[in-house]
This record gives structure tokens, sequence and C-alpha cells, in this order.
């Protein structure tokens, strides 16, 4: 029961505490995402653009005010973290206006605050129980495992991205390879053949 309650208090705090989205961001566009934060709350800010271009995009980060606390053009994926100053409600934005003609798929992961404690006396002055210290491991080493999937996902979207562009630019590559040889072969017999009617048109016959 303990056990199920561990991974239960996981799930939740990965609910409440966090926003995980990947999205499609298409060309001249631009799309911006909201969070209500508390004052002294700690947020980081971590995005990567899986698929589309140059895998860059533009990215903003603005308080309640609307003061600018991070901004970055043309970044392929990049890491933020800061301390809200200010109660209210806090923006970050993505933009692809740059892009004429390339749409992108960009991933982002808004951490608000810290996961609660485990177990409500965690942080009292005696020592856990045994079985208290092993709930905890498993749920540090079950959010390293979330973690790590991410990232594993991310990388094997991209990398297939990347294959089927390759791929792409190959087959198109031999067809006009192909194309080549055709024109270069249909020239080359039409060349041939002309010497040979210039060679009849040339020859004349003596008569006694």
């Amino acid at each position: 029961i303990l056990f199920v309650q561990v991974l239960w208090a996981h799930l939740l705090c990965g609910w409440a505490f966090g926003s995980e989205l990947t999205f499609e961001l298409p060309d001249n566009a631009k799309q911006c995402f909201y969070e209500d934060i508390t004052v002294g709350t700690k947020c980081t800010l971590e995005f990567q653009v899986v698929t589309g271009g140059h895998y860059d995009v533009d990215c903003r980060l603005e308080d309640a005010d609307g003061t600018v606390l991070y901004k970055e053009m043309k970044k392929q994926y990049d890491s933020f973290t800061f301390t809200a100053a200010k109660n209210g409600t806090y923006k970050f934005c993505f933009s692809n206006e740059f892009s004429t003609f390339t749409h992108k798929t960009v991933y982002f992961d808004f951490q608000v605050g810290e996961d609660p404690p485990l177990f409500p006396n965690e942080n009292r002055v005696t020592a856990l129980t045994q079985m208290e210290s092993a709930c905890v491991s498993i749920h540090e080493a079950l959010k390293s495992v979330i973690d790590y999937q991410t990232h594993f996902r991310l990388r094997e979207g991209q990398g297939r991205s990347r294959a089927e562009d390759l791929n792409t630019r190959v087959a198109f590559w031999s067809i006009g390879e192909a194309f080549i040889l055709l024109v270069v072969s249909i020239s080359q017999v039409v060349l041939l053949r002309s010497f040979f009617s210039d060679r009849k048109t040339t020859t004349t016959r003596v008569g006694s």
C-alpha cells in the first residue's frame, strides 16, 4: 500500500507542479502560454525544437508586469531558471515568424515550484525509517527515469526527422542523376547518328 501511495504522489506532483507539452508551430506564427505564479516560487523553463528547418525558434519570457526575464533568438534548445519576484500571470512565447515556409515541432517543460515532501513529516528532525527512505529513493529514481525517457524520446524524434529529410534528399538526388544520365545517353546517340548522316551526305559517286 505504501508503494502505491508513492506512485500516486509522484503522479500528482508531476501533474500539479509542471506543464509539459509538444506542439506544432507553423511558419510565420507565434504561440504563447500563461502560468499563474506566486512570489518566491522557483521556476524552470526548458525547451527544444524537435523537427523543422534548422531546428531553431525564438523564445521570450515575461513576468506579470510585462518585464522581459528571458529572450533568445533562433535557439535550438535551452533552459532558464528564475525565482518569481511578483504575483501574477507569467507569459512565455515561442515564435517562428522569421521562417517563411518551414513549420516547427517544439517541446517545452515548465516546472513551477519544488516537489512537496513525499511524507508530511519528511523534514522532521528524527531520521526516516528504512521503509520511508526506500520510498524516497524510489520516488527520486522514478523522476530520473521520466527525465531520461523524455530526453531520449526527443532525441529519437529529432533523429527520425533528420533521417527522413536525408532520405528525401537522397531520393531527389537519385532521380536527378537518373534524368541526367538519360539525357547524356540520348545526346550521345544523337551525336553519333549525326556523324554517320554527315558522312552519307558528303559522299559523291564517280561515274565512268
